[in-house]
């Protein structure tokens, strides 16, 4: 079972570049959240970040996920990713990314993608001057606090505890 997971091909096509191949795993209209290239909509916009932004500013990409835990609709996964800067800037500088992933599944397919990364140590990492990464920060925060998740949590008060949307499986 861990050597069918190592050898997925969602895994592969992520680490071959293969954006069309990639983006066959998720649904026509699925969202891909990105926290460097933001959100990209449907197979075709998928495969171009794939294919033309990650593997564009990075090398030896890699990138595997850990304790999955899914119900039928909903997966999260801890994962690991790495990969060499191709960016003149940091050219060569090798990063290796801990992160969270959450998956909404439709008819087999990713529906969308979000995950949860510090992006800082990536940073860190290539030598990102710390009033760059200020900026970053700051324009992170703006699309965390404008979704439209964090503006209805942060409406509610404290102790209350939203609705479960149609989409989410509640099981009890």
């Amino acid at each position: 079972m861990a050597a069918d997971r190592r050898k997925s091909p969602r895994r592969l096509s992520t680490e071959s570049g293969d954006g069309a191949r990639f983006a066959s795993h998720f649904t026509e209209d699925a969202i891909y959240y990105d926290y460097i290239y933001g959100p990209h909509k449907g197979r075709a916009d998928i495969a171009h970040m794939m294919q033309e932004l990650f593997h564009r500013d990075a090398a030896d990409y890699r990138w595997e996920m850990f304790d999955p835990v899914f119900d039928g609709a909903m997966g999260y996964a801890w994962s690991l990713s790495s990969f060499t800067s191709k960016i003149p800037q940091f050219e060569g500088q090798r990063v290796v990314i801990d992160g969270m992933s959450r998956v909404l599944v439709r008819d087999g397919l990713i529906a969308e993608y979000r995950e949860s990364v510090n992006g800082g140590v990536a940073m860190a990492q290539l030598g990102v001057e710390p009033e760059r990464m200020t900026k970053v920060f700051k324009r992170w925060t703006g699309w965390l606090k404008e979704r439209p998740e964090t503006v209805e949590y942060l409406a509610r008060p404290k102790g209350s505890r939203r609705k479960p949307s149609s989409r989410e499986s509640i099981k009890q």
